[in-house]
């Protein structure tokens, strides 16, 4: 005989079960989960797919990509870790009028991350943006802007900010070990390889290549300025000085400011010299940017700082020990951070601690996450952190181009007295329809 069950003890039992399944999976009831859609999912945006999908307290909602071929396997990556798979798009409006979501995060080149991010804040959502923020100046002026005026959380993707590696290092920082800091440097010597000089062709079948060229002028498709390689042009990247040195300024900067403050020297602020020195001298391809560079940014104020960048992307040795990093000097010691760890020496160059870490996103993702909920500022947030780092590189590729110094206003983000160079803050023209939302 079956048993009586009432109505209220079914929808109990369903419910328990339910709960039960869930945390079986390791995922948090779908009311406590932040829903995302992700927008360009090659190599960056792929791995972001999946530390999104695996967090407990997250789901990928939707993907986008102009390149329908990757969607399956972003789409699978995702499902591995969900109770359902997202859906899939090649057109990131779907994601932006997608009222169930709750946050967009923008792994495409850089010429596509201003205006998602606008369009996303104007929706009501949240933003994880990988780095560097912007194109160009203008455009993190205006995503600034439209998150004060939103009242978003923005994210930016420079993930050593949430790793104990950096934290531990700028706690050693703060504790005085490294005495009056004046001086930082960030470096890349990882040998990169030529473009060369392919013909112009076809885009692949598959690709809504009108879609990725966006705000960018119109041209030819050319496998070197696709995939991979967009960074390495003007329409499109910032270099490897936006590409990787956003990272090593950005490190620099947080452990020289723990330096000063320990040393009652307040915080760095902007800095208002910049001289770039450098050129395209190894590579004979088709490439835009520098391959050889060194940047000098001044700190003025009462405690004076100096912070350079270094890039020599044809380079096949350690610079530091490290192929890519950052170091800051003091009158008692120094200390170097890599990629996995970082040492501090003393004034006699001594090794007197080593930590090791890691690069990985995952605690960058949580902190995003727990900001949503929390609606706290994250740790590489926008305004405040993102922001500096992002024009410090912008600021560098325009001293780089015009060959000469720039004086940065620090109120106003523009270059004193120079109207060659206020007009590289900006794209010369945004074509249509794509153009930056006004705020």
């Amino acid at each position: 005989m079956r048993p009586n069950v009432t109505r209220r003890q079914f929808v109990s039992g369903c419910v328990a079960a339910t709960a039960a399944a869930w945390a079986a999976s390791g995922k948090a009831a779908p009311s406590e989960r932040v829903r995302v859609g992700v927008m360009g999912i090659r190599a960056r945006g792929l791995r972001l797919v999946e530390l999104f999908a695996r967090n407990p307290y997250a789901e990928v909602v939707g993907i986008a990509d102009v390149d329908r071929r990757l969607l399956p396997r972003a789409q699978a990556k995702a499902a591995a870790y969900q109770d359902r798979p997202p859906y899939t798009t090649q057109d990131f409006r779907r994601l932006i009028d997608d009222r169930s979501i709750d946050a967009l995060v923008i792994a495409t080149p850089d010429h596509w991350h201003a205006i998602p991010t606008i369009l996303a804040c104007m929706a009501g959502k949240d933003v994880y943006v990988e780095k560097p923020a912007s194109h160009n100046i203008v455009e993190a002026e205006r995503m600034v802007q439209a998150m004060r005026k939103y009242g978003r959380v923005v994210q930016m993707g420079s993930q050593h900010r949430s790793t104990e590696r950096l934290k531990s290092a700028l706690a050693y920082a703060r504790s005085g070990a490294l005495g009056r800091c004046l001086f930082a440097k960030g470096w890349e010597s990882a040998r990169q390889r030529s473009l060369g000089h392919p013909p112009d062709g076809e885009p692949p079948a598959g690709v809504d290549y009108d879609m990725w060229l966006g705000p960018a002028p119109l041209r030819p498709f050319n496998p070197a300025r696709f995939h991979g390689n967009w960074r390495w042009f003007y329409d499109y990247g910032t270099g490897d000085l936006g590409n990787d040195g956003v990272h090593r300024i950005d490190m620099a900067l947080a452990v020289l400011e723990a330096a000063s403050e320990a040393s009652g020297e307040g915080p760095l602020g902007w800095p208002t010299g910049i001289h770039a020195a450098g050129g395209k001298w190894y590579f004979d391809d088709i490439q835009e940017f520098p391959d050889t560079l060194q940047v000098t940014y001044t700190f003025p104020g009462p405690h004076p700082k100096v912070v350079t960048y270094e890039m020599r992307i044809w380079a096949p040795y350690r610079m530091e020990q490290e192929h890519e990093g950052a170091a800051v000097y003091g009158d008692q010691g120094y200390i170097v951070i890599g990629n996995n760890g970082w040492r501090a020496y003393t004034r006699d160059n001594k090794l007197v601690r080593e930590v090791k870490g890691d690069s990985d996103a995952t605690p960058h993702v949580q902190d995003f996450i727990d900001c949503i909920k929390t609606r706290k500022r994250p740790a590489c947030d926008l305004e405040t952190i993102g922001l500096r780092a992002t024009v410090m590189c912008h600021a560098g590729n325009i001293s780089a181009r015009l060959g000469r110094s720039l004086r940065l206003d620090p109120h106003t983000l523009t270059f004193v007295g120079d109207a060659e160079a206020n007009r590289l803050r900006d794209r010369p023209e945004w074509r249509k329809p794509w153009v930056l939302p006004e705020v």
